[in-house]
């Protein structure tokens, strides 16, 4: 593009660079005097006006008050003869021309994202590695989110390759914050409400592994827990005036070690469940000097792609294939896909679908009031659903199951007093009922449990996904 005897360079795709708070990649002015009548006369006079640029990192083209400063120079868009030549037609400005060229397109860059993560990698299923490309996308749009999802990275033993993903996920997020040894205090001073960090928490086994290292670490825990939701500052007195000042929490955070993370975590977090690297799955060794530059490459092509759409995806509210608060974890993965488009939509919430449901399993034959509230459910249906059950016949039900968490409770099992404990908190208890034969004893109702069975472990039923999964910006907004 030319005017006034200079020339600004766009860069080709190779030459562009997209960095955080630099799109430049202009070169500088030609110089003017070159092959012009009176060559050396310009440049003399050009030296008096003001120096030649010197050409940097992010220079922007010149404005209209630069080019005042050039000296009357002969047009070569004139002819010779003088007669003149037609204005041409507006075109794009070399602004918008390398907006364009730097614009990355969404589907490859997630498609590129995964393959780096398949490269260093043996993950569990197609789906644990959609779900992380997502997440790790979904870290350079936080302050559009109204939730930020945890990413819990456990495994049943060591050399599962946690330590392995959470490297890549660290190369590849947006402001990663490694928290090793630090303090709750230290870490939600380092958090903003403009630009969150993401927190990245390894061995977190050692953090929540025990009793006495879950109790150390309790503050460490509601920190963790608050984040997950905007506007839950945590308070603390600061200041030479004790003042008491509200620090935010918000920020997405992944966390990896062995074995499950606390209950609270675990239900606000993606979960991947690492497994060893069988004998004939080969990944690539990682090597930071030499593998961090391309991952670099790709984390500034989702800043560069994402950046521009924080509006857009404030607005959007895409339909679910799940609810309450599962739906709120993966509602900013699913934007992220739907803003892609192509084949992202259907991934993310079959992703979303699959793990979500595993982990539904897993809460029912892990949380021990979960496996309780199932255990009676089936106990009541082999007696064929009566409408009392005696406390008696239901605990022999129960301690039939040699795998329940309830065998270890003694020689008995567990007793009526001990259901009676773990009852409570869902307000159910036993009475004196009158059975079939006219019998009275304790027992419970069917009716007592029907809403909590349906609240805490609800059966499954068929899982039917919307029509349109493809989520769109409310009505009024702008796409």
């Amino acid at each position: 593009m030319s005017g006034r005897g200079r020339t600004v360079r766009v860069p080709s795709g190779n030459e562009a660079s997209f960095r955080r708070g630099n799109a430049g990649g202009f070169s500088t002015p030609e110089r003017p005097w070159k092959n012009q009548p009176g060559g050396k006369g310009a440049r003399a006079r050009h030296r008096q006006t003001r120096s030649c640029p010197v050409e940097h990192e992010g220079a922007e083209p010149y404005s209209d008050l630069d080019k005042t400063a050039w000296p009357p120079v002969a047009d070569t868009d004139q002819p010779v003869d003088g007669t003149p030549v037609p204005e041409p037609e507006a075109s794009v400005s070399p602004v918008e021309e390398t907006a364009v060229a730097l614009a990355p397109d969404g589907v490859q860059v997630l498609a590129d994202l995964r393959a780096q993560i398949k490269r260093y990698v043996a993950m569990p299923s197609e789906e644990a590695v959609t779900a992380v490309t997502l997440w790790v996308a979904a870290t350079h749009l936080q302050p559009a989110w109204q939730h930020a999802p945890r990413l819990a990275i456990v495994a049943p033993e060591k050399r599962c390759g946690k330590s392995r993903l959470l490297d890549v996920v660290t190369e590849t997020v947006s402001s990663p914050l490694i928290t090793v040894n630090a303090s709750p205090a230290a870490i939600f001073r380092s958090i903003t409400e403009e630009n969150p960090p993401t927190l990245l928490v390894d061995e977190a086994d050692t953090l929540f592994g025990t009793a006495k290292a879950a109790e150390k670490n309790e503050d460490l825990r509601g920190l963790l827990n608050a984040g997950h939701q905007r506007n839950r500052p945590t308070l603390r007195v600061s200041g030479p005036e004790h003042k008491p000042q509200a620090f935010p929490t918000f920020a997405m955070a992944a966390l990896a070690g062995i074995n499950d993370l606390p209950d609270t975590i675990m239900d606000r977090s993606v979960v991947i469940r690492m497994r060893r690297r069988a004998a004939g799955e080969k990944v690539a060794a990682f090597r930071t000097s030499r593998d961090t530059p391309a991952l670099h490459a790709v984390r500034d092509r989702l800043a560069a792609w994402l950046t521009p759409l924080h509006v857009r995806a404030m607005d959007m509210e895409p339909p679910m294939p799940v609810e309450d608060r599962a739906a709120d974890t993966w509602e900013p993965l699913v934007i992220i896909a739907d803003l892609a488009g192509g084949e992202w939509s259907a991934l993310a919430r079959t992703a979303c679908r699959a793990l979500t449901d595993y982990e539904v399993g897993q809460d029912e034959e892990g949380g021990l009031r979960t496996r309780l509230l199932v255990g009676i459910r089936r106990a009541f249906a082999a007696e064929n659903d009566p409408a009392v059950l005696g406390t008696k016949r239901l605990l022999e039900h129960l301690n039939a199951d040699k795998e329940a968490p309830w065998a270890e409770y003694g020689a008995n099992g567990l007793t009526a007093r001990g259901l009676q404990v773990l009852l409570k908190p869902y307000g159910i208890g036993s009475a004196n009922r009158r059975f079939g034969d006219g019998s009275q004893a304790k027992g419970f109702a069917r009716n007592q449990f029907l809403d909590t069975w349906a609240r805490y472990c609800p059966e499954p039923g068929p899982q039917a996904g919307p029509a349109d999964p493809v989520a769109e910006p409310l009505p009024g907004t702008a796409a």
